[in-house]
């Protein structure tokens, strides 16, 4: 019979439509509102999958995102998905799932067989030892063999024919979690008037509401839930996110959320809306209300398909309509799980047995189970499950309380579902991530938030407020006072939730369960981590190999290491280590909570950018459709598009670059060097901010003048060069080179805000901000001053390394007398909407001159004539300034710099440096390949040592020969020697020169 494990409850399905879907290959029906996961389970199928490392039998445990067994593969072709919990679908008419990390079938794998009979050798560290020797055997036998065993589902191999996008919001309040602390916070919150984000991770708004059956103001908790949605939707100031799972939380209360927007209605049943998309929020105030997660017990082989946790029992009755079994054992150390059974038992499940690890057990919750007839069997724990591929049966026994012992005889009950409660651990991953402090409850055994980073407020279960009075009550507190301090509102509480309250008796916190073995040396398992197939051995054999620190544990055991992030497993992992080296909770500490909180696609990360030519984005200059228009070749420079050079009808790029490297020498020339990177810098200290960036000194730069300035890394290697000016006392305007702008700003930022935050900095990118023209030649002062009246272009009013400001072709421009090819130049900025215009106005006014637009192929030649560096051409991160020959921008006397220190390491110091020089070849004609190997002899015994390697090589128009730079050992001290250049067979004798080519004196300089 279809779903004959579907009973009449159920808040949040819809049984008149019925759902068609394949598991496994089996057809099935399910109803609107089901997970895959709650239909697997009205349908009677507990076993799901098989476990990573060990193919052991794996059914669901839990309802939610902290599912750790139960992931399949979703869909074939293009859509199909990996690893996504079962707990976490949205079914939807014909959706296809399958088991994954199984062969032939999840019902019998053959995996499974070879890892039974070798489970002894797979204990915590094995492949550290077992994989040793011969080495030769770990790429050729191990490796393949390890990733053939383990391992989970595959990718797609075919393009994503899905769409993705981004959104940025800013809101005063974001609530995070839709529980009834939750609900109530964003209840407050929007009645100020603010603006709110409400976000929560499943299909339904109202948390644990949703799974229980709790009372609020005397009526059904999901009345109330209702009724606040109601309210929130009808105010124009709130937001409300379902099925967003907020992910990430970085500094500034900046949050990140990923929605999926489709995943519900299945592949491509909506074309026109983006599938996912990732919301980059900035909140004045952050409240937490993420829940907490149930904790699992620590048991013999308690891994078994048809064990889950008592609360996720609870869901699938209440929420789903759905019953996990016929007849259940609860093994429990506290009360809530007395609750579920009530809820479970109610809905038509028979409960044989609670067993509770207490010795004593009291209270309302637990005299309304024995009301219901059912035996609540205290001071014991199961210590042995049977089945196999379900359980069929367990035994239970007394236990000491510690945890050491079992002290009874064991008494076998036959059942078909445990359902199992350890306490409960408070979901502080994203408070965690926030930089947020965390503490140990010991009365609640569990971490709990302590001390805020940012401005935010953790409330309900989050907090480790576990009564449903409480979160209504720190909800609505939280709201108001997050309201109040993020401008909005008064503080005051207007809500008035009233819940039921239940007397409820101390947890009792239990660990590993024990059995007539002791962990690790009897056949049972007690597994910590489900889904890395972690067990209480495993932890302890850490320990015992001297894995004490928990983050040592961590990768030992790979204990939560999985993609539920240790939401189950880190407390009891903790425990487990705390015992065993005989220290508390709190001083073994927890791990790191890291984004993402659950898994994020690809494909939202990445956003629209992701095929095609959207995967990087294409800049181009506002002077583009020029180049376009008048024949020019481009390169790709990064991201941009720069022009390489012009040919003519009838030239190759030889000629064009000929022709144009003779015409700015001779004449003018026009360049565009919009690409160059560009960074405004101000602040009161921000010339003591340049004088420590730069190697040469900053603090008098008289305003209105410029420097060539590099900066090194801290090892004292070039980093990146530019031309800097200052534009005012506390106003500077840096360049950079166009690929190493992007990172120059990282690290202008990295020192200010981790190394000196004391500094009152601010740099902006302003690459596109100005469009730069460079016209340079003997003419192009006659060119300028054609075009700008209110600028004096004479040497003595405007010399070079100078800026002035004035209006040129009717334009408001910066103008620099700064050259980068040696002859007289100007570097023209205008705002880049004016780009197009000066640029066509230079060109129409410099026809009398013969102007000729250049690219980027003759910039190169022009400024290797020069023997100016191009960083990151002609350097690779290993020279300082000293091996390019720049003694001179190291300033002796001025304080400390990035990278100074670094000069005085013998290595930095030492003889056989690699030094900058020029190259010129014995014939003429010959240019040399970039990156061939330099030699002392034409032919050498192999390994041949080597001098060093061609970084730049030209052939020079204006010389009539070839050039080339390069860096050789000792390059400095050996001007006029003979080397070798090999280049695949080819051998070219050459001769070390300077590396200064052109123009020697410096004299075209000026004009």
């Amino acid at each position: 019979m279809a779903e004959q494990f579907r009973n009449t409850s159920g808040t949040c399905v819809d049984r008149s439509k019925v759902i068609n879907f394949t598991f496994n290959g089996r057809a099935l029906t399910g109803v609107q509102g089901d997970t895959l996961a709650s239909a697997l389970v009205a349908n009677g199928i507990h076993l799901v999958g098989r476990s990573f490392k060990t193919h052991r039998p794996r059914g669901i445990v839990s309802c939610g995102s902290d599912e750790p067994s139960a992931l399949v593969q979703l869909e074939t072709g293009p859509r199909t998905e990996p690893n996504l919990r079962a707990t976490q679908i949205e079914l939807y008419e014909g959706l296809q799932a399958r088991s994954v990390n199984c062969w032939p079938s999840v019902d019998f794998d053959v995996m499974a067989v070879a890892t039974s009979w070798a489970s002894r050798l797979f204990v915590a560290g094995f492949y550290y030892k077992t994989f040793m020797s011969p080495k030769s055997f770990w790429m050729t036998v191990y490796e393949p063999l390890i990733r053939r065993i383990a391992g989970l589902g595959v990718l797609s191999r075919e393009p994503d024919p899905d769409r993705y996008d981004h959104m940025n919001e800013f809101c005063d309040v974001l609530v995070i979690g839709s529980g009834p602390a939750g609900l109530s916070a964003a209840l407050e919150a929007g009645r100020t008037g603010g603006r709110v984000i409400l976000v929560d991770e499943q299909a339904d708004f109202g948390g644990s509401l949703n799974n229980t059956r709790e009372i609020i103001n005397d009526r059904p908790a999901r009345a109330w839930v209702e009724e606040t949605l109601a309210e929130l939707a009808g105010l124009d100031n709130v937001r409300l996110l379902k099925r967003a799972n907020a992910f990430g939380y970085y500094d500034h209360n900046y949050v990140t959320v990923h929605e999926r927007r489709t995943d519900h209605m299945g592949p491509g049943a909506s074309p026109d809306l983006p599938r996912h998309r990732l919301w980059h929020i900035r909140a004045g105030q952050v409240v937490l209300a993420t829940g907490a997660h149930e904790r699992p017990l620590v048991f013999a082989d308690n891994d078994r398909p048809g064990i889950l946790l008592a609360s996720a029992g609870q869901a699938y009755a209440n929420r789903y309509g759905a019953l996990v079994g016929k007849r259940g054992v609860v093994l429990t150390n506290n009360d809530s799980a007395y609750a579920a059974a009530l809820d479970i038992l109610d809905a038509g499940m028979d409960i044989a047995a609670v067993v509770d690890l207490r010795p004593d057990a009291g209270g309302e919750l637990v005299q309304a189970v024995r009301k219901k007839g059912v035996d609540v069997i205290t001071g014991s724990g199961v210590v042995e499950t049977l089945g196999k591929k379900r359980v069929s049966g367990v035994m239970v026994a007394t236990v000491s309380p510690d945890g050491q012992s079992v002290t009874g005889q064991k008494r076998k009950i036959d059942c078909d579902t445990i359902l199992m409660s350890g306490g409960w651990n408070p979901a502080v991953h994203l408070f965690s991530q926030s930089m947020g402090k965390l503490r140990y409850d010991d009365d609640k055994a569990c971490f709990v938030p302590n001390k805020s980073a940012q401005k935010e407020r953790t409330v309900g279960a989050c907090s480790g407020a576990f009564t449903l009075q409480e979160a209504l009550d720190q909800g609505a507190e939280a709201g108001a006072q997050a309201a109040k301090d993020a401008g909005v509102g008064k503080g005051k509480v207007s809500i008035e939730a009233k819940a039921m309250v239940r007397e409820e008796q101390p947890l009792l916190p239990y660990w590993v369960v024990p059995t007539d073995h002791p962990v690790g040396q009897g056949p049972r398992k007690h597994f910590v981590d489900y889904q890395h197939d972690v067990t209480a051995a495993d932890i302890m054999l850490a320990a015992r190999e001297g894995m004490h620190s928990v983050e040592h544990m961590k990768r030992f055991t790979t204990n939560g290491m999985a993609t539920d992030q240790g939401k189950m497993s880190n407390v009891n992992g903790l425990a487990i280590l705390s015992h065993q080296i005989g220290k508390a909770i709190p001083e073994v500490g927890t791990t790191t909570f890291r984004p993402p909180y659950t898994p994020v696609t690809f494909g939202a990360l990445a956003g629209r950018s992701i095929t095609g030519d959207l995967s990087d984005p294409v800049r181009r200059t506002p002077m583009h459709s020029w180049h376009i228009e008048n024949g020019a070749d481009f390169e790709v420079v990064g991201q941009w598009m720069r022009a390489w050079y012009y040919p003519k009808a009838g030239e190759d790029m030889h000629a064009a670059v000929t022709r144009e490297s003779k015409a700015l020498r001779e004449s003018v020339g026009i360049l565009d060097a919009s690409t160059l990177g560009k960074i405004d810098i101000q602040g009161k200290d921000a010339a003591q901010f340049l004088n420590r960036i730069y190697t040469n000194a900053w603090l008098k730069l008289p305003v209105g003048s410029a420097r060539y300035g590099l900066m090194l890394k801290e090892d004292g290697m070039v980093f990146d060069d530019g031309v800097t000016t200052r534009l005012g006392e506390n106003h500077f305007h840096m360049t950079t080179t166009t690929g190493g702008a992007a990172g120059v700003l990282d690290w202008l930022e990295e020192y200010l805000q981790t190394e000196w935050p004391d500094l009152e900095v601010y740099c902006t990118s302003v690459t596109e901000e100005w469009a730069t023209l460079t016209v340079g030649g003997p003419k192009s002062r006659a060119l300028m001053q054609d075009l700008c009246s209110d600028i004096d272009f004479s040497q003595d009013a405007f010399p070079f390394m100078t800026l002035r400001e004035g209006t040129v072709a009717g334009v408001p421009a910066r103008v620099f007398r700064i050259s980068f090819t040696g002859d007289l130049s100007y570097e023209i900025n205008v705002r880049n909407w004016h780009g197009l215009h000066v640029w066509t106005a230079c060109m129409e006014a410099g026809r009398k001159y013969d102007i000729t637009p250049y690219g980027t192929e003759t910039m190169h030649v022009l400024r290797a004539e020069k023997g100016f560096v191009i960083v990151g051409q002609d350097t690779d991160g290993t020279q300082t300034p000293m091996d390019l020959g720049m003694d001179w921008i190291v300033a002796k006397k001025k304080g400390d710099f990035i990278g100074r220190r670094s000069f005085t390491r013998t290595d930095t110091a030492r003889e056989g440096r690699k030094q900058m020089v020029g190259l010129v070849s014995e014939n003429p004609r010959d240019v040399l390949t970039e990156g061939a190997q330099l030699t002392n002899a034409r032919e050498e015994a192999l390994p041949a040592p080597m001098l060093g390697h061609v970084t730049s090589s030209y052939w020079s128009p204006n010389l009539d020969h070839s050039i080339a730079l390069a860096m050789c050992k000792d390059g400095l001290g050996r001007m006029g020697d003979w080397i070798y250049a090999h280049d695949r067979g080819k051998v070219t004798k050459v001769k070390i020169v300077s590396p200064v080519f052109y123009d020697v004196k410096g004299e075209r300089r000026d004009g």
